[in-house]
């Protein structure tokens, strides 16, 4: 979280922002999964890596939650700290409390953003996790993950960040807030959710 950085991790391509527009970017055409195991039959090694990959779906459409007609359900967030147990947010409850569960970080720790989700009905492309801290209402720091592309699955699917450090010194402790976006290709929000963590000398 060092002050006005961005972090790109991408897992093929570039996708810059998600309020700009790459205009040499195309999404890749997005397939059924009928059609993904119809392609390439004759190639025995890539139809058992496509079967062992789609798992359950190839057995009809997969729905976790019949309710809900999203193709993503976004469950938790955690930070995880080597060491420590991990702090999670619940976010299947209601999102504008979350605030008032702040997260106390010691500085210079270095932690892992974990994101739990349920894929449902179809394979979703291009997931991206995109967060944004600020402090007293400037931005200081924002990060762009490319998570993938995922089947649907009965089980909860994770995405945890690279290794990321903590600010230290006098003047980085403090209350930050966090908004944080679980999107993809086609900019659909998934979900949209804000935080907050204290970073302190210590864990307090």
């Amino acid at each position: 979280m060092s002050s006005e950085k961005e972090v790109e991790v991408v897992d093929s391509h570039d996708h810059g922002d998600e309020d700009e527009h790459d205009s040499n970017y195309q999404p890749p055409p997005q397939k059924t999964i009928e059609e993904i195991m119809a392609a390439d039959q004759e190639d025995e090694s890539l139809r058992r890596y496509k079967e062992a990959l789609l798992g359950d779906a190839q057995a009809g459409a997969v729905i976790v939650e019949p309710n809900d007609q999203r193709k993503v359900l976004v469950k938790k967030l955690a930070l995880c700290v080597e060491g420590r147990d991990d702090m999670e947010l619940d976010l299947t409850s209601d999102l504008s409390q979350l605030k008032k569960q702040v997260f106390t970080i010691k500085e210079g720790v270095k932690y892992k953003v974990r994101i739990d989700f349920i894929v449902q009905r179809e394979i979703v492309h291009g997931l991206k996790y995109i967060q944004k801290t600020y402090r007293m209402g400037v931005p200081v720091d924002k990060m762009t993950h490319m998570v993938g592309s995922y089947p649907p699955k009965k089980e909860i699917q994770s995405y945890t960040t690279p290794v990321e450090e903590a600010p230290a010194g006098m003047m980085a402790r403090g209350t930050y807030s966090v908004s944080s976006l679980f999107t993809d290709d086609d900019k659909h929000e998934h979900l949209k959710w804000d935080w907050t963590f204290e970073i302190k000398k210590d864990w307090q």
